[in-house]
């Protein structure tokens, strides 16, 4: 299972406890049986790496089949395609699209307040937020940025409404941002996964216009092969992770793109 992207293995996790309860509930089990042991199993479901590797994808694993059984009142005398609600709400935050990209974990509050000491931009200059969530990273590089012009792509229909109220002030557009096209911008801002990584550092090179910033929070830049690429700047958030700021090489082809990476 630890092969599967996310949150492919919170989806047969939560398939698994709901399964466990109908087969309960068909042998006549006490309620108590039912509601406990696949409470029981998502629990230890989500102690595995292979399903969850962080404490919020543990949360969100455990919690899953009892959260449900609460907002459908425990299943009482509801038909049986009714108890799928809860994957189906999963599948409209997470559509089967951005699987491969990075799931919703928030831009930590303050996070890109140190910036502009790296990353000196015209006030009027436009940034995007390439998978911007519930807009968490929008409000960290408005922070950062107070005059810029701010945009922010998401394909989840859920969370590009919820970062769109959340950021009345930006341009946020639903869409896949890998399709989206970055040459017009002067800084693109990413939180997403190790290995996607080397996709957007390919994607920055193709179509970002010299000299403009792509700006990765926790995850280092890397080319198609694995090898680094070498950051123009770095710096260190209080609580350990990092963000990594690089600057696209002014020859827009030829060796000096191909120099900026370090074995």
């Amino acid at each position: 299972m630890s092969s599967l992207p996310w949150p492919l293995p919170a989806l047969l996790s939560w398939a698994a406890a709901w399964g466990l309860a109908w087969a309960l509930r068909g042998a006549s089990a006490p309620l108590w049986a039912t509601l406990v042991l696949p409470t029981a199993l998502g629990a230890c479901l989500a102690l595995w790496p292979a399903v969850a590797a962080t404490t919020w994808r543990r949360v969100f694993v455990a919690a899953g089949f009892p959260l449900s059984v609460l907002a459908l009142g425990q299943g009482g005398g509801l038909p049986a395609w009714v108890w799928l609600a809860p994957l189906g709400l999963l599948l409209l935050a997470y559509p089967m699209r951005s699987w491969r990209d990075a799931p919703v974990f928030p831009t930590p509050k303050g996070a890109l307040r140190a910036l502009p000491e790296y990353v000196r931009l015209p006030p009027d200059a436009h940034i995007l937020d390439a998978g911007c969530g519930m807009g968490d990273g929008l409000q960290a590089l408005r922070e950062a940025y107070p005059q810029a012009r701010l945009s922010g792509v998401e394909w989840s229909w859920v969370w590009w409404a919820v970062c769109a109220l959340r950021c009345p002030w930006a341009k946020v557009r639903r869409g896949d941002m890998w399709a989206t096209d970055w040459s017009g911008y002067d800084l693109v801002y990413l939180f997403q996964r190790p290995e996607t990584m080397p996709r957007a550092w390919a994607k920055a090179l193709q179509t970002m216009k010299p000299g403009s910033w792509l700006v990765s929070l926790e995850f280092a830049a890397t080319d198609a092969q694995g090898r680094g690429v070498h950051p123009n700047a770095s710096f260190t958030l209080a609580g350990g992770r990092p963000i990594w700021v690089y600057r696209l090489p002014r020859a827009v082809h030829g060796e000096s793109r191909a120099s900026t990476l370090s074995a």
